[in-house]
């Protein structure tokens, strides 16, 4: 067996050694052992210096130190998600890079009529031929600030694991192989130069487990039983275009032995023969992490999951448990401190419990209630994670999945597909304009705001519950779902007003009643002194009583019809 030496160069703040890819040892058969228990195994502790300060890699350093989520985040609400790499070129959404490895699914028959079987160009092969020559970050962050994002969240690595930076730690990156280019660098300087916070997300957490389906081959056909191309080593690489780089750096290592393993979230456990690729694939995760921190000055970070956090051997977490996470995260503040002088930046750890120094965030479906604990963000695609082909573009829904959002406390980061060279879809284009129109009248009611004392009113779900838009991707049925104008929502504004969204646009003259705000309530205040509606510079006719807060909605034909806003004073 050949072993990969991998030698990285030091770092001024991690004292970094060169890693050793780790013997492996000759794989059991498939199916046939057990993960180890994970709530029996002791949590590991990473050996990786860190930046001096005062926050230490475990939890109880990090929220005693941690001096609380920046204003800025509270006050966003509204963000892009940038989620675009070399998996747009399948047009083939979201896995592109695990499905074409999967006979029968739809991503694997695109990839046939494309490049061929994966036996013979997998994706190490699509990285080397993909140019997304019309990747304009300028162009594309000044579009997403018209729109109304106030921040940016761009993909630094998927579960592909190739990462879209000049890469201290990891060969296969951006620069190195494909576009050659430093895209990260691209767009921290384009989100400078539009004052526009940005963070950068890792999703490589999953790629041990993820690859999986990769090491295997067609079960039925002229193709069946010839390996797909995750089985070459670092000496089949010899002449070809991929001399010098392993495999294995990209795809990981063939795991079958352990039950479960090819689900898409696998079964809570430790790789128990695997602790020393175990150690060193969490030590390379974390350095590729601080690796950006440290170089590009990002103002979050983000990690992928479905769990507490990164290798907690549970869930997408699943194969391991170290302090990975905490390691990461004490080196960044530390950092931030030493050369912001203060700690205002955070760390957003998906479905994590309320921690301090930690954001929430989760996809697609709302709570049912406002949620105060901690600063969250909820996040949705347009279409899908990556390009595909038809996708709905429509402003209405993004401007509904924003006004869910805020009513309930949290921010919306919403990703918007770009096609396989980097360009945008004209009608992509048409609907982030329309969004920031809607943004630049009815902004007062969202930036800065907070939720009020309930978030909203209006018809019931099939469980009795507060009908809201449905919890998947934004697709055809966000866009045609229907409101009426009994459905509202509210915020309270930085100027301590409150505000009523609307969340159809009523026909001129109808009445609109606000039950929330009826007299005497206990919710309602005793008195209203006025009420406005947002882009229209008329005197509304409006009536405060035991019912309600009656109002005469008096036409405005350039409104958007996705969502008119109150301003009640």
């Amino acid at each position: 067996m050949v072993v990969a030496l991998c030698v990285f160069p030091a770092h001024d703040a991690m004292s970094v050694s060169p890693l050793v890819f780790p013997e492996i040892p000759e794989p059991l058969q498939r199916d046939s052992r057990p993960l180890e228990g994970a709530d029996e195994f002791e949590e590991e502790v990473v050996e990786i210096d860190i930046t001096p300060g005062p926050f230490l890699a475990n939890w109880e350093s990090i929220e005693s130190n941690y001096p609380g989520s920046p204003d800025w985040l509270r006050d966003a609400k509204f963000g892009i998600w940038v989620h675009f790499g070399p998996q747009a070129a399948g047009e083939s959404g979201d896995w592109y890079a695990r499905n074409m490895y999967v006979q029968g699914h739809p991503a694997y028959n695109n990839h046939l009529k494309r490049y061929g079987h994966p036996s013979e160009f997998g994706y190490k092969d699509v990285l080397n031929i993909w140019n997304p020559d019309k990747l304009d970050p300028a162009y594309l962050t000044d579009l997403y600030k018209r729109a109304g994002a106030r921040f940016l969240m761009i993909q630094g690595v998927h579960h592909d694991n190739y990462d879209l930076w000049n890469s201290q730690y990891h060969p296969w990156n951006s620069v190195n192989i494909g576009p050659k280019r430093d895209l990260l660098k691209e767009w921290s300087v384009a989100c400078r130069e539009n004052d526009m916070r940005y963070g950068v997300t890792f999703h490589h957490e999953y790629t041990w487990w993820w690859w999986q389906p990769a090491f295997g081959s067609d079960r039925e056909g002229e193709k069946a039983g010839i390996p797909y191309d995750t089985s070459l080593t670092l000496e089949d690489g010899k002449g070809k275009w991929w001399e010098g780089y392993d495999p294995r750096l990209l795809y990981g290592i063939d795991l079958h032995e352990y039950e479960t393993i090819e689900w898409i979230t696998p079964k809570p456990g430790i790789f128990n023969r695997h602790l020393d690729y175990a150690r060193w694939y969490a030590k390379q995760w974390a350095l590729r992490m601080m690796d950006v921190v440290h170089n590009y000055d990002p103002d979050f970070i983000y990690t992928d999951g479905t769990v507490e956090g990164p290798f907690t051997g549970n869930g997408t977490g699943t194969g391991y448990k170290c302090n990975a996470m905490q390691t990461v995260m004490a080196d960044y503040y530390n950092n931030t401190l030493k050369n912001r002088g203060k700690v205002d930046t955070f760390s957003i750890i998906k479905f994590r419990h309320p921690t301090n120094g930690a954001v929430n965030t989760a996809e697609f479906a709302f709570p049912d209630s406002i949620n105060s604990s901690q600063p969250w963000i909820r996040e949705a695609p347009v279409g899908d994670w990556f390009y595909a082909p038809g996708f709905v573009y429509d402003s209405g829904m993004m401007i509904r999945f924003i006004i869910e959002s805020v009513s309930r406390d949290g921010n919306a980061a919403l990703n918007i597909c770009l096609r396989p060279d980097g360009s945008i879809d004209p009608e992509c284009v048409t609907m982030l304009e329309e969004v920031g129109r809607w943004m630049d009248v009815n902004g007062d009611a969202i930036y800065g705001s907070r939720a009020w004392k309930v978030l909203g009113e209006g018809h019931k779900d099939n469980e009795g519950g507060l009908r809201k838009l449905p919890g998947s991707a934004l697709r055809r049925e966000h866009a045609d779902f229907k409101f009426e104008k009994e459905d509202f929502r509210f915020t309270i504004g930085k100027d301590d007003n409150l505000y009523a969204f609307c969340m159809v646009k009523p026909e001129e003259g109808e009445c609109l009643l606000v039950k929330s705000l009826a007299k005497g309530n206990g919710i309602s205040p005793d008195t209203i002194k006025n009420v406005q509606l947002l882009g229209y510079d008329g005197n509304l006719e409006w009536r405060h009583g035991g019912e309600g807060l009656e109002i005469i909605f008096p036409g405005l034909p350039e409104a958007s019809s996705a969502a008119v806003t109150f301003r009640i004073e």
